[in-house]
């Protein structure tokens, strides 16, 4: 498992995000608790939910300060804003649920089918769309109740898009079979 250190080196390398800002929204989500801190003499170990916890916190427009409970918020969209009381288990119940899945492949599926995928993550509102690079479909994770199709705010939309490829280089890297 990776240090904080080594999952900021990588992310950085791979997906391209400020080196500060990784290392303050590192550093501002160990202080918060959601992601460990290590012990006296021992460099914490971050599992993948961690990374993509890392990942999120860079692309949400917050202060350092609302990062965790910001990337909590962001987790927890649910695809197209619907109520998924009473639905099946198998269905992707939140966005945090369909970066497991994505990470999940990269890691011990076939990540080629991953690569020409893009994550969009909108800051200027609460938005994680995953765009299939070979069918083009999108499916958008919004709040709840709120329409994955229409524009959320009367602002303008602030977005990041991160290659499916680097994210899966990135993953693989950290959480390889060498690891």
């Amino acid at each position: 498992m990776p240090s904080t250190n080594e999952a900021v080196d990588a992310i950085v390398r791979h997906i391209g995000f400020d080196h500060p800002r990784a290392r303050a929204v590192a550093r501002s989500l160990t202080e918060d608790g959601a992601i460990p801190s290590g012990a006296p003499g021992r460099s914490p170990e971050l599992d993948v939910d961690h990374v993509l916890d890392l990942i999120l916190g860079c692309v949400v427009d917050a202060p350092l300060r609302a990062i965790a409970d910001t990337v909590e918020q962001y987790r927890a969209l649910v695809p197209g804003g619907a109520n998924l009381a009473g639905a099946p288990e198998n269905v992707t119940r939140t966005a945090g649920d369909a970066l497991a899945i994505f990470a999940d492949i990269a890691l011990h599926g076939d990540a080629n089918v991953l690569r020409s995928d893009q994550i969009e993550i909108v800051s200027g509102w609460p938005e994680i769309a995953v765009k299939d690079g070979v069918t083009g479909k999108c499916a958008r994770h919004v709040a709840p109740g709120a329409l994955a199709s229409h524009w959320q705010s009367s602002g303008h939309r602030k977005s990041t898009a991160i290659n499916g490829a680097a994210l899966v280089d990135c993953l693989r890297e950290l959480f390889g079979e060498a690891k």
